[in-house]
C-alpha cells in the first residue's frame, strides 16, 4: 500500500451556510464532508457543488488534485456546511495554541523563537503566589527560562519580560492566525474577518 497523498493534511476553509468562516479542515476531512452531503464545496466565483457535481467539474493545469478510484478531482480549498448557521463567537479563546500565536512562539523572557514542542506556558506571578491563569498572566517560554525562573516572579529570578501579555483583540489576531495557512480561495471569506478558531479553553 501506498503512502497517503500529502495534499489530503493540507487545509481547507469551512464556512457556514452564510458564507462565515467557523473552522479549518484537511482535505482528507471535507472530501468526507462532501460525500456525505452534510457539506458542498464552493468555487471562487461562490457557486456551491455537491460531491458528484464537484467530481465532475472540468480540470484546468493550474488545479490542485487527487486521484479517487476512478477519477482525478479538483482540491477543494472551501467548503459549505449545508445546515449550520451559527455565528462564530467574536472573541479569542484562551488556550495553549492562541497564546503560543499570540506571542510567535516566542520566549517572553530571553526572545528565543522555538518549534512548540520546545515552548512551555508561564504563569509571571506563579500560581503559588496567587497568580491565576488568564491572558495577563500567562506567556509564552522556553524550556531554560521556564527552570530558570522557577516558581518566583521576574523580578524574582532576575529576569524581563519582553513585552507585558495581554488579552488579544478579536480581529486582527484571528486575521494573523488565518494568515498563516492562506490559500487564495480563502481571500473573499477571510477578508469578512467573521472567523472562529475551535480548541479547548484553559482553565486554572
Amino acid at each position: 500500500m501506498g503512502a497517503p497523498h500529502p495534499v489530503l493534511n493540507t487545509s481547507v476553509l469551512v464556512l457556514n451556510r452564510s458564507f462565515l468562516p467557523v473552522h479549518v479542515t484537511s482535505v482528507r476531512r471535507a472530501f468526507s464532508l462532501l460525500y456525505q452531503d452534510v457539506a458542498h464545496a464552493v468555487n471562487e466565483e461562490y457557486r456551491t457543488f455537491d460531491f458528484d457535481s464537484w467530481t465532475d467539474l472540468s480540470l484546468t493545469v493550474h488545479d490542485e488534485t487527487i486521484g479517487l478510484v476512478n477519477r482525478v478531482v479538483r482540491v477543494p480549498r472551501v467548503i459549505l456546511l449545508v445546515a449550520y448557521d451559527r455565528v462564530p463567537k467574536r472573541q479569542v479563546r484562551f488556550s495553549r495554541l492562541n497564546i503560543y500565536t499570540r506571542d510567535r512562539d516566542t520566549c517572553q523572557y530571553c526572545g528565543q523563537k522555538s518549534p512548540r514542542s520546545e515552548l512551555n506556558l508561564d504563569h509571571v506571578i506563579p500560581r503559588s503566589q496567587g497568580g491565576t491563569s488568564r491572558w495577563e498572566n500567562i506567556v509564552c517560554s522556553c524550556h531554560a527560562c521556564n527552570r530558570k525562573k522557577g516558581g518566583r516572579t521576574p523580578e524574582q529570578a532576575r529576569m524581563r519580560l519582553i513585552r507585558e501579555p495581554t488579552r488579544p483583540e478579536w480581529t486582527p489576531f484571528m486575521l494573523h492566525n488565518f494568515s498563516l495557512r492562506h490559500y487564495k480561495e480563502w481571500a473573499p471569506f477571510v477578508n469578512m474577518v467573521d472567523v472562529s478558531y475551535w480548541n479547548t479553553e484553559l482553565r486554572d
